[in-house]
Formats: C-alpha cells, structure tokens, sequence
C-alpha cells in the first residue's frame, strides 16, 4: 500500500498539514471527505485537484467521503470570494447531487463492497432540521467569536477589500462546516478533512469544535491552488468554465484545453491531474524537454485527464478532430466520420452561412459568392480555384464547374470550405 502523504508530496499536491497526520494514515485505515459545492450540475476542472486526491487516498487504501454541501451551498463560504453567492433552493440541489455522484463515479469506487469503497453525503440532511436556538446552543457555545474573527477568510472581508462587508449568514459558515466534521467524526469516524488551501481555516475550526466538544483529534491536509505559471487563473478561458460534463463543454475542447498548456504548466498538471507513476512521468518530462516543439507532454497529459473524464472513444474522437484541423495531411473521411457535437467544436467561431438546400446543386461559384459570402465575387472565387487555394471538405477543389451534392453534407447539413491555409467557412444547408 502506498504513503498517502509521500505519493502527494512528490505531486506537489500539499499545502498545508497538521502535525500527526501521516503519522494517523501509516497506522490504520482512515476515513477522510472533501467538500464539493453543489452550485451547478456538473463539475468542472477546478474541483478536479480535490478529486484527484480522494481518488489517491481511495487507492492507498483509505476511505473517501464526498460531502456536496447542499446546507452551505444555500449560505455561500466568504473564502476567496468578494461577494455572496446566489442561494439554491432543495430540487435543484437534490438534481445537482445526482448529476455531481455521477461524475464522481468516474474517479471513486461508490459501488464494491470493499471496506474503503466511497461514501457521498449531503450535509442539508443534518442541518435541514437542526433548528437556530438548537445550534447556537450546541455548537455555537464552542467556538468564540474571538476565534472565527481571527481567521483570514473573515478578517479580508471586514478589512474594507469588499465594499459589502460581511452578511452574519456568511460570517457563520465556517460554524456550520465545522458542524459537518464534527458530525461526519461522531457517526462516520472521519477523522481528516481536505480541501483547497483558501479552506484551511474552515477545515481548523472542525479540527477545533472536535476538541472542544467531544475531546476527540481530528486532522486537516490542504492542497495549493492551482494557477498557471503566467499566474493567470487556472481552468478559465474567455468562455468560462472547463467543465467535467459533455454537455457544457465538448470532449473536444476540453481535450484542447489540456493540449494547449504551457510547458511549464504541463510539467506541473501531468503530476496533479493524472495516476501515472513517478517514473512514467519523469522519463515524459525528459522526453518532452529534448523536443519540446513536439509538444509530446501536452499530448500526454491531454489523453490521460480526457480518457479519465470522457473515456477512450471521446478521446480518439477529440484526437482525431485535432489532426483534422492542425495535422500535416487532411483526412477528408476522418472529416466526415465525426459527430455534430465535435465537428460544430472543431469550428467553433468559424463564419457560417445558412442555404436553402434547394441550392444545393447551383454551380459552387454560385454557392460561394452569390448564396454565402465566402466570396466578394464569383471572380475572385474563380481565381482561387485556378490557383488551387480551394478546398471542400479537406479536399481541394480543382474544377470551375463543380457541385456539391448530397453525400457532400457532413451530419447531413454542413459543408466545410477552407481558403488558403487558414481561412474556414461552414455552410449549412437547410
């Protein structure tokens, strides 16, 4: 079995650690969570360090708590934020919860009979009837306010860095996640919580209120956030967030995302964000650094995070989408082989123009230059041609008098026009 803590460290997943932790993973078997905020229906690559090391912590043999905090998903946590969140009512939490366990799946064993097989929790079931006075009573009496006051999450709130200060809703969050730890360790022995460096003060004050309360030692492990060498904010790209689910961000282009980090960038994310060895990773990283031009550790990295979350057939796909656009040869097949979702990704941003599928079968200087506006004229769309600049569906187009056809559409509706070497089009017959 694997150390816990030595398999981190050298991935550089370690922020922060209390005292005596490593020492409590080397003797027993240790029930450990993490919480994971369930504001949106899917996860994206942010949550994924959190992720990895629960997976990490399953594979070395102990047992990993997922908590969705549906309870301080309604109040919003003040660290590292500016201003409150937007507050979710219970369905849309309860759907959240389904849709997250699911992608969670992927990484965590939820369903073998082994003793260290993944547990999900909701911590809006022990708080949704825990009423005020009960709370205050029973756990407030425990931590002063001297205490919560002290931590930084709070203390660059109320310093005057955010004009809107402090709501008490916030200000009593890191009480209600110590709640969590306090009862995840009284009824599932969960002795460890991990999280994000910016949780650190929340995860203590469970560490704390454990100690008060019940005179018990509970631990805390935290993981550096993750930004790009550049200190450009990780896992944001003009259009957002990348996104664990299909839906909100293709396969493709989260394959992209992965392919196009720097090599700095990459020397550091092939350690966090997959399960291949040590020794694997280093003789990449040597590879890489004889031709970094060819860029073989962001491929790397990029097929094992997209066979980990999409699987091995939306990774070939995602793979083979790419040597459509930037390899050396087209493939007018692999073109036509790909789905609507990944070929519309593919060309993304790329100017479309809608046609009657009545003019299918017009003279393609008709198509280009009259039906679209590939073209400014059919002369100068004559001109490219002669000068065998055009191509159709990666098939370059060599007659002045060629029509597309039906068997020409991709998923039925598109046709792919390329000018020069990077100049792309789509029309979409209608």
């Amino acid at each position: 079995m694997k150390n816990f803590v030595e398999e981190l460290q050298w991935r550089g997943m370690i922020h922060d650690i209390m005292p005596g932790t490593e020492e409590l993973l080397n003797k027993e078997m240790v029930s450990a969570y993490v919480g994971i905020d369930p504001t949106a229906d899917s996860l994206h690559i942010g949550h994924l360090v959190s992720i990895m090391i629960l997976k990490h912590f399953q594979q070395c043999g102990h047992k990993p708590y997922s908590l969705i905090g549906g309870a301080t998903g309604m109040i919003g946590d003040p660290s590292m934020k500016s201003a409150e969140r937007n507050l979710l009512d219970e369905e849309t939490l309860r759907h959240n919860q389904a849709a997250i366990k699911a992608q969670l799946s992927k990484f965590l064993d939820f369903d073998s009979d082994a003793p260290n097989a993944a547990v999900l929790v909701n911590n809006y079931d022990w708080m949704k009837d825990f009423s005020f006075l009960a709370f205050i009573r029973d756990i407030g009496k425990h931590i002063t306010v001297n205490y919560m006051m002290s931590k930084d999450s709070v203390k660059k709130r109320l310093s005057g860095e955010a004009r809107e200060g402090m709501s008490f809703t916030e200000f009593t969050y890191q009480l209600v996640q110590g709640y969590d730890f306090l009862y995840l360790y009284e009824h599932c022995g969960c002795k460890l919580q991990m999280g994000g460096s910016d949780q650190w003060g929340n995860i203590t004050t469970g560490t704390e209120l454990i100690r008060r309360k019940l005179g018990g030692e509970a631990f805390a492990l935290t993981c550096p956030l993750i930004t790009k060498a550049d200190g450009g904010k990780f896992g944001k790209t003009e259009k957002g967030n990348i996104w664990l689910d299909a839906r909100y961000t293709s396969p493709y282009t989260f394959y992209q995302f992965w392919l196009n980090v720097s090599d700095a960038d990459a020397e550091r994310y092939i350690k966090i964000f997959t399960m291949l060895s040590r020794e694997e990773i280093e003789a990449a990283v040597a590879e890489h650094q004889t031709a970094p031009h060819l860029r073989n550790l962001q491929k790397l990295l990029a097929r094992e995070v997209t066979i980990m979350v999409h699987g091995q057939e939306e990774f070939e796909k995602a793979e083979g989408a790419s040597q459509i656009l930037f390899g050396g040869k087209a493939d007018p097949a692999a073109l036509k082989a790909l789905d609507e979702q990944t070929f519309l990704s593919v060309f993304e941003g790329v100017p479309q123009f809608e046609i009657s599928k009545e003019h299918l079968s017009d003279n393609l200087l008709d198509v280009l230059a009259v039906q679209s506006g590939v073209f400014p004229s059919k002369g100068e769309c004559r001109k490219m041609i002669q000068a065998g600049g055009l191509s159709i569906n990666k098939e370059k187009c060599t007659s002045l008098e060629q029509i597309l056809h039906e068997n020409d559409l991709i998923q039925g509706q598109w046709v792919l026009i390329q000018k020069g070497k990077k100049n792309y089009y789509l029309l979409k017959f209608v």
